[in-house]
């Protein structure tokens, strides 16, 4: 951003960023590494130790936090911190668009993107589709902005990214050519009610620009996934994200496509009420920019949802159109009129009273089941709440002022709502419940982490005086994520127990005994942890409150040897 922007602009674009940062970085390192985290992080601290091994499609991700681990050491927080910044700098992106968005909409997408409950939880897992979509955004933006060369340096890290920017290339393009058959010709990015048309002068001409952007691209490509050629095989690893992605659609996944539909309907409550009127509005009055948000959001959300091995991440590139498509909306409905300021603040507060009653209301059912007398009353009672507020508020419309009565029921939802989505947008991260089940998980948790290395440290302290001497062997378990947490010592991953071998410390699945050579004491730890989806619809109202769920869990044991303990060796 430059002086083109009003210095009361760039604040705003400041603070959104803060809120941003504030949620993606609290406590990023408190929860383990997941076993598709820990994939990622093994290679990434592979290369900062300068030892051999294979790269996955992201390498963007595992070259730059290699450079962190390199250089800082490696930590759940940094083995998450290049997801966190940059999932944070996804609030700026809009401000690349002007001229193609409206000041006032480009700011409250700014903090809609802040806040999201989705993407807060990407920007927090590693290898999350976060990377593809903020560095495919801002390649986007600085093309429209006459930037070739930063455009082009993007497009490359967006590249690099994973399988997941051909997903959301593949939904840009069907929706560009549904839109372009729908209409017949190229369609303005002018829209029908819009105050601020869209420059006319969008397109390149055949110069020099033609060829920045694709030399810049080559360039940071080279660079970057072989990282300054100190990681040769790099230069070769990104290309396998096409036939990554491609091998989904041949891959079954144990997520049902409803899963995703629940996710955006509980996470994106407040983008989902505000997109669908934006959507009503704009196909009635013929508005070619809602009608291509609308369009790419629909591909997307199709996209993720018959995508054989879909991941609720994969609803990352819906998120883009649904939130442009509310802050579009809403930024309709925020102005409000010197001589109606104390009529409309009566309507927020009438409205804020019954949405707050509302919800707490049907946070109380959670102990009083419906099939009870008291459940039905209070079911009742949240039906009558939302009639009377619908009621009302028409009232307001026909007899006093539809401006009053539209306004101050904006104001009304968007503050309830957003107090929801921050509150969804916390717990998504993690950080309100560890133990809560929630649709944004990458992957199984892992429960006894840190408790499993604290045991083991403190048998290398008794045994030798140094917490991380003794070497462990694992057998039969195989979890990267517990290759992480025990990153620090000398591991060994066999395939079988030699029985005249006598390691210190071993790792195995729940058995009697290891039948080695010495004698050892055991203590089960539980690892791996999933939820009970099947159990769902008995937990509906549990999930949706208080995001509680059965659970079941994988043990695994750790072994130390006899002698190691203080009470087993001889005076």
């Amino acid at each position: 951003m430059n002086s083109r922007y009003p210095r009361t602009e760039i604040i705003a674009y400041l603070l959104a960023f803060l809120l941003a940062l504030g949620l993606r970085l609290i406590l990023l390192g408190q929860l383990p590494l997941t076993d598709s985290e820990a994939t990622l992080a093994l290679q990434a601290l592979k290369i900062a130790q300068g030892e051999p091994t294979s790269l996955s499609s992201p390498v963007a991700y595992v070259n730059l936090t290699a450079v962190l681990f390199f250089v800082f050491g490696s930590f759940n927080f940094l083995a998450r911190l290049v997801p966190a910044l940059v999932g944070s700098a996804l609030v700026f992106a809009p401000a690349l668009f002007r001229g193609w968005l409206r000041p006032r909409a480009m700011i409250i997408l700014a903090f809609f993107l802040a806040i999201d409950p989705g993407l807060v939880a990407l920007s927090r897992q590693v290898g999350s589709p976060i990377l593809a979509v903020t560095f495919s955004a801002f390649a986007v933006g600085l093309w429209l902005q006459k930037k070739p060369r930063l455009a082009g340096v993007f497009a490359a890290l967006a590249l690099l990214s994973g399988p997941a920017f051909w997903a959301g290339l593949l939904g840009v393009l069907l929706a560009w050519m549904i839109s372009h058959f729908l209409t017949g010709s190229p369609v303005e990015a002018g829209t029908q009610g819009e105050t601020e048309p869209a420059p006319r002068n969008t397109k390149y001409s055949l110069s020099i620009t033609n060829y920045q952007l694709p030399i810049s691209a080559i360039i940071t490509i080279l660079l970057a996934s072989s990282l300054f050629l100190l990681v040769p095989h790099g230069l070769g690893a990104w290309l396998t994200a096409l036939p990554d992605y491609l091998r989904g659609w041949v891959t079954p996944s144990a997520v049902p496509s409803s899963r995703l539909y629940i996710a955006l309907g509980v996470y994106q409550l407040l983008g989902l009420v505000w997109a669908v009127i934006a959507i009503v509005r704009g196909w009635l009055t013929g508005s070619a920019k809602i009608i291509r948000l609308s369009l790419w959001m629909l591909v997307a959300l199709l996209l993720a949802s018959f995508y054989p091995a879909r991941q609720t991440a994969d609803l990352a590139w819906t998120l883009l159109p649904l939130w442009t498509l509310a802050a579009l909306e809403f930024s309709h409905h925020l102005t409000v009129s010197r001589e109606d300021r104390l009529e409309t603040a009566g309507v927020i507060v009438f409205t804020l009273l019954l949405l707050g009653f509302i919800w707490m209301d049907f946070i109380a059912m959670y102990f009083t089941p419906i099939t009870t007398a008291e459940g039905q009353l209070r079911l009742g009672l949240l039906v009558g709440a939302l009639v009377l507020l619908i009621i009302s508020v028409t009232l307001v419309a026909y007899g006093w002022s539809e401006r009053i009565a539209r306004v101050g029921s904006a104001w009304g939802v968007i503050i309830i709502l957003g107090l929801y989505t921050l509150g969804s947008a916390w717990g998504a991260s993690g950080l309100r419940n560890p133990k809560a089940v929630e649709l944004w998980d990458a992957g199984m948790s892992i429960a006894q982490a840190d408790l499993l290395t604290q045991t083991a440290n403190q048998v290398s302290e008794w045994a030798t005086g140094q917490a991380d001497d003794l070497p462990v062997t694992i057998y039969g378990v195989d979890s990267p994520a517990l290759l992480w947490a025990l990153r620090h010592r000398q591991v060994e991953v066999v395939l079988a127990l030699d029985p005249a071998s006598a390691p210190s410390l071993v790792i195995t699945p729940p058995q009697q005994d290891l039948q080695l050579a010495s004698a050892y004491r055991g203590q089960d730890f539980s690892w791996r942890q999933s939820p009970v989806w099947e159990s769902f619809p008995s937990f509906t109202l549990q999930w949706l409150t208080l995001r509680e769920l059965p659970t079941q869990s994988e043990t695994i044991i750790l072994w130390a040897r006899n002698d190691l303990f203080i009470d087993a060796r001889k005076p």
